[in-house]
């Protein structure tokens, strides 16, 4: 039987042949195969779609593409393979067929993102297609499909399979938890990527090659785990994921320009036409929807993010789950509509108190989305004690910061107001008093 670790990409880790060069002077092996894929037009429009978005307004080096994050993942995915190939239960479980169908699901996992995806989806909009479902058009059918079919002998709705669907036997349940779960090769990279990128150390504080010296099976087979040398390196990898949360993705300034963003896309959409601006790169997405909303209230909003001057709505209240508890948990999760609508209500409220019109998108609101992140939820194999035992279990760390709401802590409800109100609002005093109401009117 084949070997794992004969696949051509999982043997070029070794070769020192035909390399291509990613920050931080890492080397990832490309064969003719994976080279087809990534000159393929639907692949490299992931060198024109930042991995960050909005994040650049507030770090500003934070420019990295997708393309380069995909390449990322797809080398991690070669590590893992390589590492877990040493393992008498994976290589039993997972045969090297399967492993190449993992390989170019790794590589082509961000196919379906479009520019500023995450913010968009987290709308959840009826007319909005979640990424893993408008990746489809590019899998199953034109040039990356041809390509599976034709230089890897895989067919394309097995990728897909592997990426979005439900899996269906332990092999699939294996390589669907590398790609997405608790230490999947997409957040060991983006972590340490994001950290590079934003000039942050956040996200680097945590030994990947412990972390990867150490993956396992878990007890019952059919998912990914580590073994207990491995333990102190995945509590610092949590740990990286809480801190990049708190101090980057929803840093005050970058929540203030993802709330603007959201609102004009929300004023939007219905006048898009979303299939081919979902198709396109960074700057023509933004070239069109500055084009379609031009002199109006999503206009004014796009302008403050993509136009000649940064103007950055300011922070004018904070919720969260240590201060105004109540407030926060009335406000957050809330579907995206109502949270428009409440914003509106609290609008109104101010522009009474002040005696002066304030304009319906001159205040936004800004709450963690209905979805929470993914817990941390992974095995530790104890050899000497022939037991498995999750990590939260084992470390009062993860059971704080993963257990215990991780979004809680991290996910701030918060109030922005454009810059020329600003200061009568913040003037007020009764601010709490009036959001309050606003929340009542909304119910």
């Amino acid at each position: 039987m084949a070997s794992i670790a004969l696949i051509p990409e999982v043997a070029a880790l070794s070769s020192g042949r035909q390399l291509i060069r990613i920050p931080p002077e890492i080397d990832v092996p490309v064969t003719n195969r994976v080279r087809s894929l990534i000159d393929a037009a639907e692949f490299r429009r992931l060198a024109r779609i930042s991995q960050l978005g909005l994040v650049s307004l507030v770090y500003p080096a934070a420019l990295h593409t997708r393309f380069e994050h995909s390449l990322g993942v797809y080398r991690l995915a070669l590590v893992y393979l390589r590492q877990l190939s040493n393992d008498s239960r994976f290589a039993a479980t997972v045969c090297p067929e399967e492993a190449e169908v993992f390989i170019a699901a790794a590589l082509l996992h961000d196919l379906g993102h479009w520019p500023f995806c995450h913010p968009i989806e987290d709308l959840h909009l009826p007319s909005v297609p979640t990424h893993e479902l408008f990746a489809n058009s590019f899998l199953l059918e034109g040039e990356v499909a041809d390509i599976l079919r034709d230089e890897w002998n895989i067919r394309p709705r097995d990728v897909v399979s592997l990426l979005s669907e439900k899996p269906a036997h332990n092999a699939s349940r294996v390589l669907g938890s590398i790609l997405s779960g608790p230490i999947d090769i997409d957040k060991m990279d983006y972590l340490f990527r994001d950290s590079l990128h934003a000039g942050v150390p956040y996200g680097r504080h945590f030994d990947q090659h412990r972390l990867l010296g150490s993956l396992c099976l878990n007890a019952a087979g059919d998912g990914l785990a580590i073994r207990d040398k491995g333990k102190t390196a995945a509590e610092l990898m949590v740990f990286a994921r809480y801190v990049m949360f708190s101090e980057v993705y929803w840093h005050h300034a970058v929540r203030a320009a993802t709330a603007m963003l959201q609102r004009a896309f929300y004023l939007l959409h219905g006048l898009l036409e979303l299939d081919s601006l979902f198709r396109s790169t960074e700057e023509p997405m933004m070239a069109e929807m500055l084009r379609v909303a031009g002199d109006g209230p999503a206009g004014e909003l796009l302008s403050g993010l993509f136009g000649p001057s940064r103007r950055l709505y300011k922070r004018l209240m904070q919720m969260s789950f240590l201060e105004d508890r109540e407030l926060y948990y009335r406000l957050a999760r809330r579907p995206y509509p109502w949270l428009v609508a409440c914003a509106e209500q609290f609008t109104a409220l101010c522009s009474t108190a002040l005696g002066r019109v304030i304009a319906p998108h001159e205040i936004l609101f800004d709450a963690p989305p209905v979805a929470r992140e993914v817990q941390f939820d992974v095995e530790i194999h104890f050899a000497k004690e022939g037991c498995y035992r999750t990590l939260d279990e084992a470390s009062p760390v993860v059971r704080t910061l993963a257990t215990e709401q991780f979004d809680d802590y991290v996910k701030r409800v918060r109030i922005f107001a454009h810059r020329r109100v600003i200061d009568k609002l913040r003037g007020l005093g009764k601010l709490r008093t009036l959001l309050a109401e606003a929340i009542d009117r909304t119910e």
